[in-house]
């Protein structure tokens, strides 16, 4: 039985990482009690008991648990943004180019952001088919629910009596410093990180990426993106999707599910780029379990709502 920990199983994807996992019937959960949740000596012996630790905690809590590890067997996968631009970590989306090779051997696992996932999931195929241009200067909206906040905000969100600006939806990051651009522009190769608007709306989980292209930013046709799309992504819990919902697109279509759909709208001289997933599953827990069962060479949708 692989022996797995997750360290801050409380948290929004710590949870749904524990329900996905507690269907199965290949491993063991690794548990503290509650008094010891922040006892770093109880901490370092489950996590160096383990052959899998989910990090689900704040950055510099995710640090200092990594800090703990003593032996070479034990493999973090960490779900906070701490570690996806670090050279010690493999980032975790296997659906990039030569991605999935690595994941396979790594000790230590970035999980990606939600945002970033689809942005990234969106460019980079064709900045490395060279459709767009490394230099480009793009912009992203990206509209989630509410439960990509957390705790805090699930509970703004579900109050009685709650503020009357929360059911409209509200962009957010307004210094164009999100904590995502990182990992946004080193994995799409761009030189230039996109403006990014980030909105949270009045639904619990589901997440729509959208990139808007001229035809001046782009090396190619409409249907050379549906292409690309579908040539790179083969396998994997990515899909090129070539359909909408009566002329629309709604953000809970993906919801409860922790795969995810890109897809392209408009004409050859105005264009949107669009993924849609659950931030909750592809954009946070079920992206950190298809890490868990590549590690294991299980099949990487085991567990997974697909």
């Amino acid at each position: 039985m692989t022996k797995i920990f997750i360290d801050g199983s409380a948290g929004t994807t710590g949870l749904r990482i524990r329900e996905r996992l507690a269907q199965r019937d290949d491993i063991t959960l690794l548990t503290l009690p509650d008094e010891l949740r922040k006892d770093n000596n109880a901490k370092r012996q489950i996590i160096n008991d383990s052959d899998i630790t989910f990090l689900c905690l704040p950055d510099d809590a995710a640090r200092e648990s990594v800090s703990l590890v003593e032996n070479d067997h034990t493999v973090i996968i960490d779900t906070s943004t701490a570690h996806r631009t670090s050279d010690d970590f493999v980032y975790g989306m296997p659906e990039l180019k030569d991605q999935r090779e690595k994941i396979k051997t790594a000790k230590r696992i970035a999980n990606p952001g939600c945002h970033a996932s689809g942005f990234i999931a969106l460019v980079e195929p064709l900045t490395a088919l060279g459709l767009i241009k490394k230099d480009a200067y793009l912009s992203c909206f990206s509209i989630t629910g509410y439960s990509g906040g957390g705790k805090k905000m699930i509970r703004e969100y579900e109050a009685q009596g709650r503020d009357r600006l929360l059911f409209a939806p509200r962009m957010y990051a307004l210094s164009q410093s999100h904590k995502h651009l990182p990992e946004m522009q080193m994995y799409t190769d761009l030189e230039n990180a996109p403006v990014f608007c980030p909105v949270v709306a009045d639904f619990y989980s589901g997440m729509q990426v959208t990139v808007p292209l001229f035809s001046k930013d782009l090396n190619g046709t409409l249907k050379d993106i549906k292409e690309a799309y579908q040539s790179y992504y083969q396998g994997g819990l990515i899909r090129f999707e070539d359909t909408d919902e009566g002329g629309f697109l709604s953000s809970l279509k993906m919801e409860g599910r922790d795969d995810m759909t890109v897809s392209v709208y408009g004409s050859d001289k105005r264009m949107t780029l669009v993924s849609r997933f659950d931030n909750l599953g592809k954009g946070a827990s079920g992206a950190a379990i298809q890490n868990m069962n590549i590690v294991l060479g299980c099949d990487e949708a085991k567990g997974l709502c697909v």
